[in-house]
């Protein structure tokens, strides 16, 4: 696990249950932050303050169920969910949750499987920082040849320059002045417009 502690993960535990908080620290150790709440109500103000990675709740909790909660934390935002039911439960609250991507495991369980789950459900969340970074990326890129298509416009109205030799004027500007062709472009629009 010290992989996935590299990465930083976050965590909040929602239990009521001091062993049950205790078993998923065991568990977690390695982790950076482990942020803990006894009930629904308290879970949702962390939730409101902080994002987290992972979100683990021992059902049932002392205001609610729990599954209210579950779901609104695979609805509302992007973290992982852990819902630890009494198995005379799991079976009708797995068919409720399962379809929204919350992980569902029986009560009693083994601190193995507990730690499996953790496991699969930090490797999840490491697959989603991934593509949210690739997608930053994709944005960005973008968003530059946007502005350097809308800055070559603008040379071409302005400036009566063609296509190619604002592109040429947009890159040696950015060559010359050690800066990328986005701010170039960022520098013709405000100056142009």
């Amino acid at each position: 696990m010290p992989k996935n502690a590299d990465r930083g993960h976050s965590i909040l535990i929602v239990s009521a249950s001091e062993q049950f908080e205790a078993i998923i620290k065991q568990s977690l150790r390695d982790y950076v932050v482990i942020d803990s709440g006894k009930s629904a109500a308290h879970a949702r103000r962390r939730l409101l303050e902080k994002a987290y990675d992972l979100v683990a709740i021992n059902a049932p909790l002392p205001d609610e169920t729990g599954e209210q909660l579950a779901l609104d934390i695979a609805e509302q935002t992007h973290a992982s969910v852990l819902l630890v039911m009494p198995s005379q439960v799991y079976d009708f609250v797995l068919d409720q949750v399962t379809d929204r991507g919350i992980l569902v495991l029986p009560k009693p369980m083994q601190r193995s499987q507990m730690e499996k789950a953790v496991r699969f459900l930090t490797a999840v969340q490491g697959r989603i920082h991934q593509l949210e970074k690739q997608i930053r990326t994709v944005e960005d890129k973008i968003e530059e040849i946007r502005l350097v298509s809308q800055a070559k416009l603008l040379l071409m109205q302005k400036k009566q320059m063609t296509e190619d030799e604002a592109h040429r004027y947009i890159g040696r500007q950015a060559m010359n002045n050690g800066v990328s062709r986005k701010r170039v472009a960022e520098r013709i629009v405000d100056d142009l417009e």
